[in-house]
């Protein structure tokens, strides 16, 4: 089967379309068919070798973490699922491969795709949505009435995360160009802050919760919008030490990851508020009543461009001048 692999780690590298054997099925898992691929900053990421440490792929390996198509066959003991479904998935760090013609996943990774979504909108969706439902519902616990600040809100995880916090009843602050504000209050947002012109910290106070998905500086301004007792939740690091036990990571990556968040959480202690990572885990359960949400009309995708398999080096340059409204996804057939 076609697909593009990572051959070696690199900044300035692309990715090489290659021929690959097709994906071999275990008990477990479904064969998908893939008709879409979501592409993310995570897969630049994970290309340029800045998650080698935690992530370690043996090279050449196939990238991509988002996938919508139709189940070719499954293991002999999978229930969930059989030949014909139309699925999406962000498939377990470990078994990634979503820019290929092909790929076999756990079915526990795996939830039936949206009725009202195209392939190509399923596709943007697993990733993100995955992310923003674990930071909000499962980490913050968010709830009706309570102020939460999302930043780049007209980003894939924005604008999803917007949507996903109105729907638990929460007051929604975000950042965003003047050229996306109208986006982001039309997905619900209640403040924007234009982040061109304006500081959000002289702005905002009283939060909840923060969903910082930005630099250093950022996260460390963060603290101040967050009232005593509020959660300060990274998608962007650094990482701390209980996802280094999740992780179960050796003690010397342990011990580095401590150090690398120790300022930030002995800041947030100071203030009586709680700083924690999240780096987003595979959950088909999880995306299933995700599913629930996107068929009900309480959820849509935001798609800025949809690009043929054969420009995924053009799409994954494309997303990573973070220019892009929503996510960016390949048409694979």
């Amino acid at each position: 089967m076609k697909a593009f692999v990572v051959d070696k780690y690199s900044k300035k590298g692309i990715l090489r379309l290659a021929e690959m054997p097709e994906p071999e099925l275990g008990d477990s898992d479904v064969l998908v068919e893939i008709h879409a691929a979501g592409v993310n900053l995570l897969d630049s990421k994970v290309k340029t070798g800045e998650f080698k440490l935690i992530l370690p792929y043996r090279r050449p390996f196939i990238l991509g973490h988002d996938v919508a198509g139709k189940v070719m066959r499954v293991g002999s003991k999978v229930r969930k699922f059989k030949p014909g479904d139309d699925v999406y998935a962000r498939p377990r760090d470990g078994r990634i491969g979503a820019f290929a013609e092909f790929i076999a996943m756990d079915e526990a990774d795996v939830a039936l795709k949206p009725k009202n979504l195209s392939m190509e909108e399923a596709a943007s969706i697993p990733l993100v949505g995955l992310t923003a439902w674990q930071v909000l519902v499962e980490k913050a616990n968010l709830g009706k009435g309570q102020k939460v600040f999302i930043q780049a809100g007209s980003g894939g995880v924005g604008t999803f995360a917007i949507q996903l916090a109105k729907q638990l009843g929460a007051i929604v602050a975000t950042t965003a160009s003047v050229a996306s504000a109208g986006l982001v209050k039309d997905l619900g947002a209640d403040v924007v802050v234009d982040y061109r012109k304006d500081d959000f910290e002289k702005i905002l106070s009283g939060y909840d919760v923060v969903l910082n998905s930005q630099d250093a500086k950022t996260l460390e301004k963060s603290l101040n919008v967050l009232k005593p007792g509020g959660k300060l939740i990274s998608i962007s690091g650094p990482p701390d030490p209980e996802f280094a036990r999740e992780k179960r990571l050796n003690l010397v990556l342990r011990t580095v990851l401590r150090l690398l968040s120790r300022g930030i959480r002995a800041r947030a202690r100071r203030r009586g508020v709680s700083f924690s990572f999240l780096f987003m885990w595979a959950q088909g359960d999880q995306l299933g009543k995700i599913t629930s949400l996107i068929e009900s009309g309480a959820i849509r995708p935001v798609v800025d461009r949809i690009f043929p398999f054969e420009a995924t080096n053009e799409a994954l340059a494309y997303v990573e001048t973070g220019r892009a409204k929503g996510k960016v996804v390949i048409k694979v057939r």
